[in-house]
């Protein structure tokens, strides 16, 4: 008995941490579907949705504050900027399982610059008086701004940090728990999953003035290094030219038909 007891000593931590960890990839891909879907609707309905997350007087549906509320503007004309939340069935569902939770949520395209600003911190007084500006409305998060998706699908670029982190740990005190950044193209509509990078990473980057966002899902532990960062953007540059090289075909198939290319 004392040698099972010994066993499950060393065992059971690690597999609930690993679980855990697969939790929170689970949680991001499916909040990552999750906007998709919103995009679409906003697109199907014409009408503006946004995501956010429950203030400090506020619950999820499960009774917690850790899912995200999704709501969509009812009345435009009538009613500007009042929102309601949306309670069709592909919205009701627990995105984040477990203790997942989204702990802060940027807004604006990443850069290496902003990234090394977050190194400081001290910028919630500046998402504040952005948010007052922005919405017109009091008690928004700062921490965590609501992500406004347009009629026509697209939404500005945004970051949102998943950690596991209990809900008393600081934003500064996160580098001591698992996380996943969700980093979403509002544009383009694309959006990647990855890791936080490490400080000689931003390092890197800067020096050589590449961009902060991968574009492909990128969550290993070891360090970027130089030639990993031009193999990704060796394999982008291959997909845009496969992609150029389809619609030069199509052109000319539509060419030999008579039709405009």
């Amino acid at each position: 008995m004392g040698i099972l007891a010994l066993i499950a000593a060393i065992v059971v931590p690690t597999f609930i941490g690993e679980m855990k960890g697969e939790a929170l990839e689970r949680s991001a891909k499916q909040f990552r579907s999750l906007i998709a879907y919103i995009r679409a609707s906003a697109s199907f309905d014409g009408k503006r949705y946004r995501i956010r997350f429950p203030n400090e007087d506020e619950e999820d549906l499960f009774g917690g504050q850790h899912q995200p509320l999704v709501e969509r503007e009812e009345n435009p004309i009538d009613d500007p900027e009042v929102f309601v939340l949306v309670e069709d069935t592909w919205s009701l569902g627990r995105i984040f399982l477990e203790d997942v939770r989204c702990a802060e949520v940027r807004l604006g395209r990443p850069t290496i610059e902003k990234l090394q600003e977050l190194r400081r911190r001290g910028h919630e007084d500046d998402i504040e008086e952005q948010l007052e500006e922005a919405f017109g409305e009091e008690g928004l998060d700062a921490e965590r701004p609501p992500l406004m998706i347009e009629p026509d699908g697209t939404s500005e670029w945004a970051t949102f940090v998943l950690t596991t982190a209990p809900d008393d740990i600081e934003i500064d005190a996160l580098e001591d728990y698992d996380r996943i950044e969700l980093i979403v193209d509002g544009p383009m509509g694309l959006a990647w999953l990855q890791r936080p990078f490490y400080d000689e990473e931003l390092d890197l980057f800067e020096e050589k003035n590449w961009p902060a966002v991968l574009r492909q899902d990128f969550l290993i532990d070891r360090m970027l290094t130089e030639d990993d960062v031009l193999e990704i953007r060796e394999t982008e540059l291959k997909g845009r030219r496969v992609e150029l090289k389809g619609q030069e075909l199509q052109t000319e198939g539509a060419t030999e038909e008579g039709a405009e290319p």
